[in-house]
């Protein structure tokens, strides 16, 4: 009897967390800051979530980190990035930051020449809201000099909390889990 009770406990024990995990993914604690750095990678929502921060006076700047070496048809993507920012009403508070790394770490390190260039002390760093906690951890670890927030781009698409409910959330909820696992295992101790 006592086992069937420690293996019932066991089993709830592990869906209440199975079902908190999506959440523990997702920080969205924005401050106000210095600059809006906005990750590289997901181009729509991304940005726009920047641009209404910025709007909301969470920032002065945005910084779009943009990989150098990366092209859509004949237009590399910081061409790509200048003509957005050309076409907005606020392009004189947008820039480009070039980044070279293909990992949110190394992207982080990259990311150090454009904000020490703006003379920033804090950072809001926007970014899709399953990536929220690793990326933050990672700027933290990775550039010290910084205080930092964190602001989260939804994509109903692409993931949501009740991870379980459609499967390409379970596929971004496992890769990102493993991702963050990797770098408080391993990455984060180098």
């Amino acid at each position: 009897m006592k086992q069937l009770f420690a293996l019932t406990l066991l089993l709830v024990v592990v869906f209440v967390l199975c079902a908190k995990a999506g959440i523990f993914l997702i920080v969205d604690q924005p401050q106000p800051s210095d600059v809006i750095l906005v990750l590289a990678g997901e181009t729509n929502r991304r940005p726009q979530r920047a641009l209404q921060l910025l709007s909301e006076r969470y920032g002065h700047r945005v910084v779009l980190d943009v990989p150098v070496n990366s092209t859509i048809y004949e237009f590399t993507q910081i061409q790509l990035a200048e003509q957005y920012i050309h076409d907005l009403p606020q392009s004189s508070s947008v820039s480009v930051c070039p980044i070279q790394g293909l990992s949110t770490e190394t992207e982080s390190k990259d990311a150090a020449n454009c904000l020490e260039q703006s003379g920033a002390k804090s950072v809001l760093i926007v970014t899709s809201d399953f990536h929220t906690r690793r990326a933050l951890s990672i700027f933290r670890r990775e550039l010290p000099q910084y205080t930092y927030s964190v602001a989260a781009a939804r994509d109903d698409q692409q993931f949501g909390a009740r991870w379980w409910q459609h499967r390409q959330w379970a596929k971004t909820f496992v890769d990102e889990w493993l991702r963050l696992l990797w770098w408080k295992c391993i990455d984060q101790w180098r």
